[in-house]
């Protein structure tokens, strides 16, 4: 029996169109394997990854700064120790770590962000390592574990706002309040970030400040809610185009006529 590459090759008998799939496959072979030589980096050389520019404005490590460094201690304060006791009661016993992130949340807003040691007293409180704190609060980025400002103004950029104007809505916070992204104004009171989605895209272009979307944006209603901020009103969140909510502009455009009452078979008036 004749088994093998080269011992199919060497038979006469083997049909001829099967002896030249093989040597097809043999040089292809030959090829990739010298490719794959020339790609071959030398022994001890480190691989190197590419990848997008990464546009947020903190890194993943610690490091101690006069302001934010483990010998500045933090506290909850009575009314937020409360607070933290009734999150912990929610859990039962043995699953008390799944408190950590409304723990860390309820710290950054006493605090107005996150510092090293309120992640420490969050791991004493929980029993839990200090790098099961660190992990989440280094993973999801509305931990803002460097000074943060008065306001914290997020733009969305993403496609969906990108395609309605973001750029532009961008540039307006960036000339009213003389920063670029990932600075403080030297008052404490606005920090500008770029963020990624936050799940508004019917109302693009958007922004958060702190808890409150801003959508339907236009320049000049940025200047606007900015202005406002400054003197120390609170502008109305929500869409700026008229709109109450996520609602088509205009007439309904998914029905034959317009809404009426109807009256049900028990009685209930409803509209339809």
């Amino acid at each position: 029996m004749v088994t093998g590459y080269g011992n199919m090759l060497a038979c006469d008998s083997y049909p001829a169109r099967y002896r030249q799939v093989v040597t097809a496959q043999q040089k292809m072979s030959t090829i990739l394997k010298l490719i794959a030589d020339n790609l071959r980096l030398p022994a001890g050389t480190r691989h190197l990854k590419i990848s997008s520019t990464l546009r947020h404005t903190e890194i993943f490590v610690h490091r101690d700064t006069p302001d934010n460094n483990p010998e500045i201690a933090f506290e909850f304060s009575c009314e937020n120790q409360k607070r933290a006791d009734a999150i912990m009661a929610i859990y039962p016993e043995g699953h008390k770590r799944a408190a950590v992130m409304p723990l860390l949340d309820l710290a950054q807003r006493q605090h107005g962000w996150l510092p090293i040691s309120a992640m420490h007293k969050v791991a004493e409180i929980l029993k839990i390592p200090r790098m099961r704190v660190y992990e989440v609060a280094t993973f999801y980025t509305m931990y803002r574990r460097t000074f943060t400002g008065k306001y914290h103004v997020q733009v969305c950029t993403t496609t969906p706002c990108w395609l309605r104007g973001s750029d532009d809505v961008l540039e307006a916070v960036k000339e009213n309040l003389g920063l670029e992204v990932g600075q403080t104004t030297g008052d404490g009171l606005f920090t500008l970030s770029e963020v990624e989605c936050l799940g508004a895209c019917v109302n693009a272009p958007m922004m958060q400040v702190n808890d409150d979307y801003y959508e339907d944006l236009t320049p000049e209603a940025v200047n606007e809610i900015l202005c406002d901020l400054k003197t120390g009103k609170k502008p109305a969140p929500g869409p700026r185009s008229g709109r109450f909510a996520a609602e088509p502009h205009g007439e309904p455009t998914s029905l034959k006529e317009k809404p009426r009452v109807l009256v049900r078979a028990l009685g209930v008036t409803c509209k339809a």
